[in-house]
């Protein structure tokens, strides 16, 4: 099964390539504080569809690129 995760677009500028963040809270193992990480995933938007500060949903799949590893699936109304 492909891994799929929500992110918010921050670059849009390259044509069919979207550079997303994924957000991430996990638990700190010895202070128990929780910690954000940030992930960057460069995704494959054939349209060109998605603008900079969208929430997505993207899937694993094959390369597309040197970096480009995911592709969109949608986006997300915004809350």
């Amino acid at each position: 099964m492909k891994t799929r995760l929500i992110g918010i677009v921050k670059s849009a500028k390259a044509t069919k390539t979207l550079r997303v963040e994924v957000e991430t809270k996990v638990r700190h193992p010895l202070y128990g504080k929780f910690v954000r990480h940030r992930t960057v995933c460069y995704a494959h938007d054939e349209d060109s569809q998605a603008k900079e500060d969208d929430r997505v949903e993207i899937i694993e799949s094959r390369p597309h690129s040197k970096l480009k590893r995911w592709e969109l699936v949608r986006i997300l109304p915004r809350h």
